[in-house]
């Protein structure tokens, strides 16, 4: 899996590992170091070293952190490095925070050691946990993906692999894993899926229910992929920037498919500082085309407010163009994203 995954990133110099001590990414360090001891892939030369995160989340996660890096170098792993994060609170939840600061560390990481790609633990049965995360909060194509094989310098070459080989992986290699407690707290949803949720629906429907999980998540992943390209190139084609101010022109978006024109609406969104829409707020946004005569504004997450210009209302505001020849009047009316202005103080 390891070999596939890195020839289909291009067969990069330098690869890092990043490691928890967690038997999952344990295991992908084990194996890494099978072929940085080799110095090769497929006669592609290759070196590999890893990072491990402290999260400080956790009473003596120093120590952690420490003993994973000396095995990691006992494997034959180098250079090793501890990164030392803070997890700032946030809106998204303790889990998203630790994983942008994660992934903020494993970034920096690798531009030091001139790594190609960074190697994450994840298995099928996380890739399952996942979807079932995205169907209880009632999520879109996209987050039913799940994780992408690859993404960026992130590869995932364990996804194929259940979390039971990974613990034979470490067995067969002598290797003692650290076994975080987060993942058995009831307090996470994901812990709660892992523990109970997963289990339960194995017991109930049979074996299997994982890996149609993560089957789901692979035939997601293409339809998302080709919805997306397409909301890509209709944005871009639809789209007109005034200042920070884009606006879209209401006859074409009726004129889109309703899956692509919910994400094209939430393409302008982001296109002026906003984050992705919830869907509640997108229906809200999309209902401004139905409505006669100016309608709005209704606001975005990220600060974003989204009101509708009627036909009316633009044509009695164009404005003549130099030497006074007028401009070409407008067709239709149109939705006008806009960043909403701090208040003063």
């Amino acid at each position: 899996m390891l070999q596939d995954a890195l020839g289909a990133a291009g067969y990069p110099e330098r690869v890092l590992v990043a490691c928890s001590g967690g038997p999952d990414s344990l295991a992908l360090a084990a194996v890494a170091a099978h072929f940085g001891r080799r110095g090769h892939v497929d006669g592609h030369p290759v070196s590999v070293g890893a990072v491990v995160v402290d999260h400080q989340l956790q009473p003596g996660s120093a120590a952690v952190a420490a003993t994973t890096a000396r095995t990691l170098e006992d494997l034959g792993l180098s250079p090793v490095q501890i990164r030392t994060v803070d997890v700032s609170a946030t809106g998204m939840g303790p889990e998203a925070a630790a994983r942008d600061a994660r992934h903020a560390a494993l970034d920096a990481a690798a531009d030091e050691a001139g790594a190609g790609v960074i190697l994450l633990g994840h298995t099928l049965d996380d890739q399952a946990e996942q979807v079932l995360l995205g169907l209880a909060r009632g999520s879109g194509t996209r987050s039913l993906a799940g994780m992408r094989p690859s993404r960026g310098r992130l590869l995932r070459p364990f996804l194929g692999l259940r979390r039971a080989d990974t613990l034979e992986i470490c067995q067969a290699e002598g290797l003692e894993p650290w076994h975080d407690p987060s993942n058995t707290d009831p307090a996470y949803a994901r812990s709660r899926t892992r523990v109970e949720v997963l289990p339960l629906l194995e017991d109930k429907l049979g074996p299997g229910v994982a890996e149609s999980l993560a089957r789901t998540a692979a035939i997601l992943q293409l339809d998302a992929d080709y919805l997306e390209d397409v909301a890509n190139d209709t944005f871009d084609r639809l789209q007109e920037q005034d200042g920070e101010e884009i606006s879209l022109p209401e006859a074409a978006l009726r004129d889109l498919a309703p899956a692509v024109r919910f994400r094209v609406i939430a393409k302008a969104a982001a296109a002026v500082g906003g984050q992705q829409p919830s869907y509640q707020r997108l229906l809200a946004a999309e209902a401004l085309l139905r409505r006669r005569g100016s309608a709005g504004p209704v606001e975005l997450p990220g600060s974003v407010s989204v009101y509708r210009l009627s036909l009316s209302q633009l044509l009695a505001e164009q404005p003549s163009a130099a030497g006074g020849v007028p401009r070409e009047p407008a067709r239709c009316g149109k939705l006008v994203f806009r960043p909403q202005q701090p208040p003063r103080k």
